[in-house]
């Protein structure tokens, strides 16, 4: 398995060796790991097929369509339902078109509307019974109360009770069973007293010898619950609109040209590598590829968060889901169905989104203990008041009882920190900024130590090749032809402009053979049976090549802050290559606007102490970290750890890879290499250093919110829970009706929703 990350051998999900604490076993003696109990024991069932590769990539798909619940992502199914645990109905995979939150809010909503319909006329007949004579009270009224109250109990509460009494069997309580407790007894209390009266103490009853019903309690109950449901279906259809906003970014059909020119209509699940595409003003695009033919000016906000439209021409890279605003072209699918970077990009957010974060601890040990503890506070209270209470005890004490179980919340105290979560992730996304865990965005609050690689993070990543110096023995010819050959098969950076150059002056190269690659230091091969070394000082050093005289010379191009590649060719010095990589046009402000939150900065790469001091006084960095192999990386995000810092490393290349997954939270450039955008907790799609403050806003912004919605839940449970059980009686003579205390448990969830929903709209300008 990879040593950084590994991937859930049955849903795909990413999980880290550093963060993660999955579920794992063991299997014919190593180890494998898995985000959920579902997937262990779908693992369990078929291990030969989970391991078969192309068995996984056909069971892909269906595997990942899983039904979850936000605030217990552990719970994974792969049909709709309920959480065993809480008992909320299941978050649908993304782009299910059978949506069970929208069925639930419909279902809910005909429920309500049939309970209030029933309610009213409960509720006034009840306000009215005082002024009917006391033989029409006693005898008649109870009666119709009955006969109005039981079809909103067994048709209103229905659904109430399915989820509170489902998970019993296995010894689970959830905050449903705490309504449906309270609904059972209000109402078997007041059938039983219309049914026998005569059984009842005297202690139950009123001045006038009658028994008080709560007919219209019971009602009003399941009324305010169902109503607090809906306002909660609805608020959490919002939390996912920037995932399903990605989602839709896709066309359902593309044109694809034919070999003959011939344009037909095509749905885009059909669209294959190779096929070209024609795009027209007004359309999105549909795959990853580049333009072969024509132009177009493309909103890519939705993927970097840059609102500016970008001019693409025959050549340029497209992004499946951009907006082509104006021009058309035709353009070649390289990348598509889950390759594309839309496609990547949904998947991280939807994986994060179910993530935890250890802020969440706290709530949920508190959480899993809450029900039984306000079951016993429920029973105490009772209890109480029928031993110390003023006349009718009785009524008094299950009044008081009732209320206790109705207007404890656990559902907003759960809810508190997984929405914001949700809600802030999903901000990020339509911002560029892709934070692959919860855990990530919560540690990302509290960095203050940068660490930024050079080449492609702070400069624009595409070096120019700008002078070439051959030895006297050699021409510029041989020395680039060397070099390209050998670099056509890098991934590097500096790599790509060599060959871009060779290609710029019409030098021809051949692919190299037994290539080997010396991470942070250069790169080996033989071309046209000629051993050739490409690489930095100390490479040729090592290799014990002799550059002589273009030591100093050397040195000239570099205090102009080129960045310098000696070529060796059989054991003997050809020549060198200057490159020059700009700075990006963000990056002066962006490092600015890091030290005034008064984050320490340090530039590490392998490239020349000189080159990089240039860069690093331009910027206005102090501390730079030059001629640095991986390992000196990943030695330095260890030693500044072992310092007590709280350490975020950004960068774009392979050699960055130990580094990002090493640091406390790992920001890979989206325009980098694959391996290091895997090794990221955070992605930056755009690529702009002005990202890294977006996120590091966002992240204070979310765990703001997170900490406002667990201080309002726990403030709200603390003050609520006294007053339903009957603490402002002896002062001022007042009891808390169970109805009020189910609209105000109803309403602190959807505070609690409705609060999360506000990091929509943060701003994260820089």
């Amino acid at each position: 398995m990879n040593p950084l990350h590994w991937k859930d051998p049955v849903c795909g999900m990413s999980l880290s060796i550093q963060k993660s604490k999955d579920v794992s076993i063991d299997y014919q003696g190593k180890p494998y790991y898995f985000c959920s109990d579902f997937c262990r024991q779908k693992f369990l069932e078929s291990p030969i097929d989970y391991l078969n590769p192309s068995f996984r990539s056909r069971s892909h798909a269906s595997n990942e369509a899983l039904y979850t619940c936000p605030m217990h992502p552990q719970v994974r199914q792969p049909s709709p339902g309920h959480c065993p645990i809480c008992g909320m109905i299941l978050e649908p995979p993304l782009g299910d078109r059978n949506d069970p939150i929208a069925q639930e809010l419909k279902d809910m909503s005909l429920r309500f509307y049939f309970s209030l319909i029933l309610t009213v006329p409960l509720f006034l007949i009840e306000m009215s019974a005082m002024s009917l004579p006391d033989q029409i009270q006693l005898w008649t009224v109870p009666w119709i109360q009955f006969l109005l109250a039981t079809p909103v109990v067994y048709v209103g509460a229905l659904p109430l009770f399915k989820r509170g009494f489902y998970p019993l069997p296995k010894g689970q309580t959830n905050m449903f069973t705490l309504i449906s407790l309270g609904i059972l007894t209000t109402y078997g209390y007041s059938t039983v007293a219309t049914v026998w009266p005569q059984i009842f103490p005297a202690s139950s009853r009123g001045p006038e010898g009658g028994i008080h019903l709560y007919f219209e309690t019971c009602g009003t109950i399941i009324v305010f619950v169902l109503l607090g449901q809906m306002l909660e279906l609805k608020a959490r259809g919002k939390t996912t609109q920037a995932l399903q906003g990605l989602f839709n970014l896709s066309p359902k059909t593309v044109r694809i040209v034919g070999p003959d020119g011939i344009e037909s209509d095509l749905p885009l699940e059909q669209v294959q590598k190779g096929d070209h595409l024609r795009v027209r003003p007004g359309e999105k695009v549909p795959v990853d590829g580049s333009i072969t033919e024509g132009n177009g000016n493309l909103d890519e906000s939705m993927l970097t968060g840059e609102s500016i439209p970008v001019e693409k021409t025959k050549g340029n890279q497209v992004t499946g889901g951009s907006l082509n605003g104006t021009g058309s072209f035709v353009m070649e699918a390289e990348k598509v169905g889950s390759d594309t970077f839309l496609a990547r990009m949904i998947d991280l957010v939807s994986q994060a989104q179910k993530s935890r974060a250890p802020i969440q601890r706290m709530a949920d040990n508190i959480s899993s203990l809450f029900v039984p503890f306000v079951m016993a506070l429920s029973a105490l209270t009772f209890v109480l008041w029928l031993t110390l209470g003023p006349a009718p005890r009785f009524s008094h004490a299950l009044i008081s009882a009732v209320s206790v179980l109705m207007v404890a919340c656990p559902c907003a105290l759960g809810l508190a920190t997984p929405l914001s979560m949700m809600v802030g992730i999903g901000r990020g996304a339509r911002m560029g900024i892709l934070i692959k865990n919860a855990e990530a965005l919560e540690t990302l609050e509290k960095i203050n130590t940068l660490v930024s690689d050079k080449t492609g993070t702070l400069t624009v990543g595409k070096p120019r090749l700008v002078r070439v110096k051959p030895a006297p023995s050699f021409t510029e010819t041989d020395l680039l032809s060397f070099a390209a050959s050998l670099e056509n098969s890098s991934e590097h950076p500096l790599a790509h402009s060599i060959v871009s150059g060779a290609r710029e002056r019409g030098i021809s190269f051949i692919p190299a053979m037994g290539v080997q690659s010396y991470p942070g230091k250069g790169i080996s091969g033989t071309v046209k049976g000629q051993s050739i070394l490409l690489g930095n000082d100390r490479l040729i050093k090592e290799m014990k090549i002799d550059i002589g005289y273009a030591s100093k010379e050397s040195q000239y191009f570099r205090d102009r802050g080129e960045t310098v590649t000696y070529v060796g060719v059989n054991g003997i010095f050809a020549g060198f290559l200057a490159l020059t990589d700009p700075l990006k046009a963000s990056a002066t402000d962006a490092v600015q606007l890091l030290k005034k939150e008064k984050i320490r900065l340090i530039i590490a790469t392998g490239d020349h102490p000189l080159t990089t001091q240039t860069i690093a006084h331009q910027l206005g960095i102090g501390e730079i970290e030059s001629d640095i192999l991986p390992e000196g990386k990943l030695a330095l995000i260890r030693r500044l750890q072992s310092e007590q810092r709280r350490v975020a490393m950004v960068g774009d290349g392979v050699n960055d890879a130990p580094a990002l997954a090493q640091a406390d939270v790992g920001i890979g450039i989206g325009t980098g290499t694959d391996i290091a955008i895997e090794s990221a907790d955070v992605v930056l799609v755009k690529g702009d250093l002005n990202g890294v403050v977006r996120a590091l806003h966002l992240s204070r912004a979310t765990m703001r919110n997170a900490r406002q919605n667990l201080f309002f839940a726990f403030l709200y449970n603390i003050l609520s829970i006294p007053i339903a059980a009957g603490a402002l009686y002896p002062a001022f003579g007042v009891l808390f009706n169970p109805a009020l205390a189910s609209l105000a448990m109803s309403l602190s969830s959807v505070c609690v929703i409705g609060n999360a929903l506000r990091l929509q709209y943060v701003s994260l300008k820089v």
